[in-house]
C-alpha cells in the first residue's frame, strides 16, 4: 500500500462513504434497541427498575466496545476489514438476541424464582453481546479515516451514525413493525448490517488502505526510546512512546476531558429522563409519540456535530465549557417558558400538515415534533456539538480509534448513570422542575471547570461560563414547582387535587363539576385514563362483579391488573365468597391517588385486599398463583407498551394461571381504536378461550368474558347471587337493579365474535398489530359500537323463566333507547335526539346511570 492510496481514503470522499456506512449502522442499531426495550417488557415487565437495569446492560455492552475494541482497533493492519467484520458480527447475534429474547419469559421467570442474580446476569450477559460490537463502529472508521483532523472527522462520522439513528428510531413503529413484526424487523436491520459489511469489505478491496499500527506494534519512531534490560536471564524489549503518542492516557488535559464528558453524559441523559416529563401536557401515549421525541432528540445531536465539522474552533476547551454550559441554560429556561402557547403553535403545525397529506397520522406527528422541538432541539443541538469539541481535545491524530472508543465509553457511563440518579433520585424526590434546575447547575459546573483551561480569551470565556451558571441558580431558585402540573390538559378548568411525579410517570387528580354532578378525573402521562363520575363507575363495579355473577363455580379468588381509580378492586370486596383478592399495579402513584376517588369501597385502605407493585403480565409470569378470576382494566390497547396485555400470548399466559371453570375479563374500549381494530383485538381473545361471550357494560365500554371450560348462564345461580345484599346495592347504584338489567347487557356468544372478527389476523406479541395502528377516526364510536350490537341475540339462560325473559327485554328496550340516542348526538341528528328524550328522561327517573346523562330528578 502506498502513501498515496492511504491518502485517498482519507480525502474528503473516502469520509463521506465512511459515513454512509456508519448512517447504516446507527439506523441498525437503534432498530435493535427499540426491539430488545419492547421484548424485554415481555421478560421482565414493565416496571421501571427492571427496564433501567436491563437496559443498562445495553449500554454496558456499548461502552465496553467503545474502550476495548477501540483500543484494538489500532492494532489492525486493515481497519475497514475489521469494521466489516464487526457489522457481519453485530447482524448474526443480533437476530439471535431477537430470537432468544422471544422466547426467554418462560425461562427467566422459572430461574429467577430458583436463582434470580443468576437470571439477571444471564440476560445482562445476551442483551450486552451485540452492542458490544456496536461499540467498536464508530473508533473502528475513526481510524481508517481520521488521519489529520480528527474533530472534522471524528464530527462527521458521529453526526452520520446519529441521523443513521434518526431513522432507527422513526422506521420500527411507522413502518417495519406494523409491515413485518417484530421478528421481521430485527432480519432488516441485520440486512442494514450487512450492508454496512459489505460497503466496508469493498472499500477495503478497492483502496487497500492499511494505516501504519501504533506502537507498541510499530517500529521504533526517530522520538522513541527503545531500552533493554535483563530480568531472570533474559533480555526483554520495552518500548516507549513519544509525548504526544501517549496524550490519551498521561496528558491531564485529556483525562480531565473525558471525566467532564462523562458527567455531560450523566447530565444529558437525565434531561432525556426529564423531557420525557415536562413534554407530557403537549403528547399521547401513543408509540409514535415516543419515537418523534427521540427522533427528535438525535436531530438535535446530528445537527450539532455536523455544525462543528463545518469549523473547528481553535480553542476546543472555551467552546465545549459554553457548549455544555449552554445547552443546561437553555433546557431550564425553555421549561419556565413552556405555556399554552404551545398547544397553540402544534395546532396550527396539525392543521398545515393535514391540508398538504390529508392523514390525521402525519398532521399528529406534526404536532409532536412541534412539541418536541420546542423542549428538547436546541439543547441537544449543542450537547451534540460537544462531541467532537472533545475529541480535538483527548484524541490524538496518532491513535484516533483508542482515544474515541475511551470518549464514548466514559460518556455512555456517565449516561448509565445519570438515567439511573435522575429516574430514581432526582425525579421522586426533587420533581421534574428542581431535578431539571440542580442538572442545569451541574452542566454550568462542568462548562466553568473547562473555561478555565481555554486558551483563547480565558477571562470573556470564564465570565461567560460563570453568568450562565448564574442564570441557571436564578431560574432554578424561582421556578414554581408546580409549573408542569399547571399546565396537564386536565387541570385547565378544573381543580388539581392530586399530583405525583415519579420515576413509572406523572400522575394527577383533577376535579370537575358542581354539586351531584361533580366528580374526579384520573390522569397517566398527561393522558385521562378512568375517573369516578357514574359512566366509570358503572363500568368498573360490572368489571369486577359480573363475571364473579356469571361464574360456573363458586369464586374465591380474583386478582384484578390494572387499579386506576380502585373502583374494581374496591367491588371485589361486594362479593361475600372471595378469600384472596389481589390487585397488581406498576405505578406507585397509582395507588397513592386511589383515596382521591368515591365509589370504591376504601380500598386504598382494605386490609383484606393485598397490592402488588408489578406489572400485570410480570405478576403472571412471576407467580405460579391460580386464580378463579382475573380481571383486566389496563390503559386502552392503543398506548405504548400496554398492547401485551390484549396479544394472544398475554391471554394464553392467563389461562394457564386459571383454577377450572376460571374466567379472563377484559375490558374493551370502544372509541380508542379504530373498528378493524377492535375486530383484532376480539381475534386475539378468542383464539384463546374457547367460550367466550361480549358484554355491554356502558355506553363506550364493553366487556369480553372468557373460560377455558363452558360458562352456561345458570339463572337460578345468577339470582340467587345477585340478591345478596352488598351486591345487590353496589349495582343498584350504577343502573343494574335486577338480574334482568344485569343479562340484557349480554351481547353475544363465541360464535357472534367470530362473525365479527372475521379473518381479522390476531394481535400476537410478535405483530403487535394494535400499538402501531392509524390514527383513531373522529366519532369511531358510531362505527363500533353498532357493528358489535348487531350481533346481539338471546342469553342462552339455563333455568330461565317467562318473568326473567320479559324483564330482560325491558332492560334492553330502555338501553337501546338509550344507545339509539347518544349515537344520534354522536351524529349530530338533533331531531332523532328530540324524539327520543322524552322517554329516556322518563327511564332516567328510576336509573341512576341514566339520570346522571340527563338529568332527570
Amino acid at each position: 500500500m502506498t502513501s498515496k492510496t492511504a491518502s485517498a481514503f482519507r480525502s474528503s470522499s473516502g469520509l463521506a462513504v465512511a459515513a454512509v456506512l456508519l448512517a447504516l449502522s446507527g439506523a441498525a442499531a437503534l432498530i435493535f434497541q427499540v426491539l430488545w426495550v419492547k421484548q424485554l417488557t415481555l421478560i421482565v415487565g414493565v416496571e421501571v427498575h427492571a427496564i433501567a437495569v436491563a437496559v443498562s446492560a445495553f449500554f454496558l455492552g456499548l461502552a465496553a466496545g467503545n474502550a476495548l475494541l477501540g483500543r484494538y482497533a489500532e492494532r489492525v493492519a486493515r481497519p475497514l476489514r475489521f469494521y466489516a467484520g464487526i457489522e457481519l458480527g453485530i447482524a448474526m447475534v443480533a437476530v439471535a438476541v431477537t430470537v432468544a429474547l422471544a422466547h426467554g419469559a418462560g425461562p427467566f421467570a422459572a430461574l429467577e424464582r430458583q436463582a434470580s442474580p443468576l437470571a439477571w446476569l444471564a440476560l445482562a450477559m445476551l442483551v450486552a453481546a451485540a452492542p458490544f460490537l456496536m461499540g467498536g463502529t464508530l473508533p473502528v472508521l475513526l481510524r481508517a479515516c481520521g488521519a489529520g483532523r480528527i474533530g472534522q472527522a471524528g464530527g462527521t462520522l458521529y453526526a452520520a451514525n446519529t441521523a443513521g439513528a434518526i431513522a432507527g428510531a422513526l422506521l420500527p413503529a411507522f413502518v417495519l413493525i406494523p409491515a413485518l413484526g417484530v421478528q421481521g424487523t430485527a432480519w432488516a436491520a441485520a440486512a442494514l448490517n450487512l450492508l454496512a459489511a459489505i460497503g466496508g469489505w469493498a472499500l477495503d478491496r478497492r483502496w487497500s488502505v492499511a494505516p501504519a499500527p501504533m506502537a507498541p506494534m510499530a517500529a521504533p519512531a526517530d522520538d522513541a526510546r527503545v531500552t533493554r534490560k535483563k530480568k531472570g536471564g533474559r533480555r526483554q524489549e520495552a518500548r516507549t512512546m513519544a509525548p504526544e503518542q501517549r496524550r490519551t492516557f498521561v496528558d491531564p488535559g485529556a483525562r480531565a476531558a473525558v471525566w467532564l464528558y462523562a458527567i455531560a453524559g450523566a447530565v444529558a441523559m437525565g434531561y432525556e429522563v426529564l423531557w420525557s416529563q415536562m413534554v407530557v401536557p403537549f403528547m399521547s401515549t401513543r408509540a409514535f409519540a415516543f419515537s418523534v421525541v427521540l427522533a427528535v432528540y438525535l436531530v438535535g445531536l446530528a445537527l450539532g456535530a455536523a455544525l462543528y465539522s463545518r469549523g473547528e474552533s481553535r480553542d476546543p476547551w472555551r467552546l465545549f465549557g459554553l457548549l455544555i454550559a449552554g445547552a443546561g441554560v437553555i433546557a431550564l429556561l425553555e421549561m419556565a417558558l413552556l405555556g399554552r402557547w404551545l398547544i397553540g403553535a402544534q395546532t396550527m403545525a396539525e392543521m398545515s400538515v393535514l391540508r398538504l397529506t390529508e392523514s390525521g397520522l402525519a398532521g399528529m406527528s406534526a404536532r409532536f415534533a412541534v412539541a418536541a422541538a420546542a423542549v428538547v432541539l436546541l439543547p441537544t443541538m449543542l450537547l451534540g456539538a460537544a462531541f467532537p469539541a472533545v475529541l480535538r481535545i483527548a484524541v490524538p491524530a496518532e491513535r484516533p480509534a483508542q482515544g474515541a472508543g475511551w470518549v464514548l465509553a466514559a460518556n455512555t457511563l456517565g449516561g448509565i448513570v445519570g438515567t439511573t440518579v435522575t429516574a430514581f433520585v432526582l425525579l421522586p424526590f426533587l420533581g421534574t422542575v428542581r431535578g431539571m434546575g440542580l442538572l442545569a447547575v451541574l452542566a454550568c459546573a462542568v462548562g466553568v471547570v473547562a473555561a478555565w483551561r481555554a486558551r483563547v480569551a480565558p477571562s470573556m470565556t470564564r465570565a461567560a461560563a460563570v453568568a450562565l451558571a448564574g442564570v441557571a441558580l436564578v431560574v432554578a431558585a424561582t421556578l414554581p414547582s408546580d409549573h408542569l402540573a399547571r399546565l396537564l390538559p386536565g387541570a385547565q378548568g378544573g381543580k388539581l387535587v392530586f399530583y405525583e411525579e415519579n420515576r413509572g410517570g406523572t400522575v394527577a387528580v383533577v376535579e370537575r363539576g358542581e354539586g351531584e354532578r361533580r366528580f374526579r378525573r384520573l390522569y397517566i402521562q398527561g393522558v385521562s385514563n378512568s375517573g369516578d363520575a357514574m359512566p366509570s363507575l358503572r363500568y368498573m363495579r360490572l368489571q369486577a362483579l359480573l363475571p364473579l355473577i356469571v361464574h360456573a363455580g363458586e369464586p374465591k379468588s380474583a386478582l384484578v391488573i390494572g387499579y386506576g381509580t380502585g373502583i374494581t378492586a374496591g367491588a371485589l370486596s361486594r362479593y361475600p365468597g372471595l378469600d384472596k383478592r389481589v390487585v397488581a399495579e406498576l405505578l406507585p402513584a397509582v395507588l397513592h391517588a386511589g383515596p382521591r376517588f368515591a365509589g370504591t369501597y376504601d380500598a386504598a385502605t382494605d386490609p383484606g385486599l393485598e397490592r402488588r407493585l408489578r406489572d400485570g403480565r410480570r405478576e403472571l409470569l412471576a407467580s405460579g398463583e391460580r386464580y378463579d378470576l382475573i380481571t383486566l382494566e389496563p390503559p386502552p390497547p392503543s398506548a405504548a407498551g400496554v398492547v401485551n396485555l390484549y396479544s394472544q400470548d398475554f391471554y394464553q399466559l392467563a389461562a394457564a394461571r386459571l383454577n377450572p371453570n376460571g374466567i379472563v375479563a377484559q375490558w374493551l374500549p370502544l372509541p380508542t381504536q379504530n373498528l378493524d381494530d377492535t375486530r383484532a383485538l376480539v381475534a386475539s381473545f378468542i383464539a384463546v378461550f374457547p367460550h367466550a361471550t361480549l358484554w355491554t357494560t356502558e355506553l363506550h365500554e364493553m366487556l369480553l368474558v372468557g373460560s377455558m371450560q363452558p360458562m352456561p348462564l345458570d339463572a337460578p345461580s345468577i339470582t340467587a347471587r345477585f340478591k345478596t345484599p352488598a351486591i345487590r346495592t353496589a349495582l343498584a347504584e350504577v343502573g343494574v337493579s335486577s338480574p334482568a338489567a344485569l343479562l340484557a347487557t349480554w351481547v353475544t356468544d363465541r360464535a357472534g365474535l367470530a362473525r365479527f372478527a372475521g379473518d381479522t389476523p390476531a394481535v400476537t406479541d410478535d405483530r403487535p398489530s394494535i400499538e402501531y395502528a392509524t390514527w383513531v377516526r373522529p366519532r369511531e364510536l358510531t362505527r363500533t359500537l353498532p357493528a358489535l350490537l348487531a350481533l346481539r341475540g338471546e342469553p342462552p339462560l339455563v333455568g330461565g323463566d317467562a318473568g326473567l325473559a320479559g324483564g330482560i327485554a325491558d332492560e334492553r328496550a330502555a338501553l337501546d333507547l338509550f344507545y339509539r340516542s347518544a349515537l344520534a348526538a354522536y351524529d349530530g341528528d338533533r331531531d332523532a335526539w328530540r324524539k327520543d328524550a322524552p322517554a329516556l328522561a322518563r327511564r332516567a327517573r328510576d336509573n341512576p346511570y341514566l339520570r346522571w346523562f340527563f338529568g332527570s330528578d
